[in-house]
């Protein structure tokens, strides 16, 4: 399969590192112009200056604002006005337990890894609807369907991401705009290697997220962690034309941790 993304432009949320980066590597490798966005300018420099090493010849622009705030995707809608693909990769995780999260975390979590996706989705949309081709992924995670004991307002925002991306599929029926969620399981991503190998190097790091994976999430039927770039790959093909018959989806890259056939 030959993914041609030329002439389309894709704005991926939370893309320095990790899964994010790894999405806008693809959509780049595919032809697209990517949007790199990040809280700090020189994270998101060093992200671009890695995308272009990875791809060269890619087009990469980037901007730098929390967008887990109004004012942030403010100001990154005045200086990206329209995307024909949007990833709302954007969130943030952190085990904890239920009666320690206080009522602003709860509000923190939900403004980042709901509400940014809602915002850019809001925005976005109409200019795609002009033109009748747009492409939204919502990243969700399996723990919206198992709901983690230790990070149960992470589990609650993901869950808002399917509820999102589903209704909003509806709302475009009969359009050219595909709305998906894709759904990751356990990946060692940079913040992943932190939280279950801080300070050891990548193949450590590997084996460790392993262990994990058989001993935390034994539903899992790969039985390791996944890539990053292993989900890009899932979310890369859903940008694609030849996904234009995918929408309202939910898409696992679980490893099969969800124990369910369908």
């Amino acid at each position: 399969m030959n993914i041609d993304l030329s002439g389309k432009t894709a704005l991926v949320t939370g893309s320095t590192r990790g899964i994010g980066h790894a999405i806008a590597t693809g959509l780049a490798r595919a032809g697209a112009a990517v949007i790199i966005t990040g809280r700090r300018q020189e994270d998101v420099d060093q992200a671009i200056t890695r995308l272009r090493a990875a791809v060269p010849g890619a087009q990469a622009r980037g901007f730098a604002a929390d967008l887990g705030t109004a004012a942030g995707f403010d100001a990154l809608k005045a200086a990206e006005p329209t995307v024909d693909i949007l990833v709302n990769n954007l969130g943030i995780f952190n085990p904890q337990p239920f009666e320690k999260i206080d009522d602003e975390e709860w509000e923190r979590f939900f403004q980042i890894n709901v509400m940014s996706g809602v915002r850019a989705s809001r925005h976005y949309l109409p200019d795609m609807r002009r033109k009748n081709w747009g492409r939204v992924v919502f990243i969700s995670s399996e723990s919206a369907l198992n709901i983690p004991a230790d990070m149960i307002h992470y589990g609650f925002t993901k869950t808002g991401n399917l509820a999102v991306s589903r209704g909003l599929a509806k709302s475009l029926a009969g359009t050219g705009i595909t709305v998906n969620a894709v759904l990751p399981g356990p990946t060692l991503s940079e913040g992943v290697h932190q939280m279950v190998a801080p300070g050891v190097d990548a193949d450590a790091a590997r084996r460790l997220a392993d262990a994990f994976v058989k001993t935390h999430r034994s539903s899992s039927i790969l039985q390791r962690v996944a890539t990053p770039e292993e989900v890009a790959n899932m979310v890369v093909y859903v940008c694609s034309p030849q996904a234009s018959a995918t929408t309202g989806a939910a898409l696992r890259v679980d490893g099969g941790v969800v124990d369910t056939i369908a």
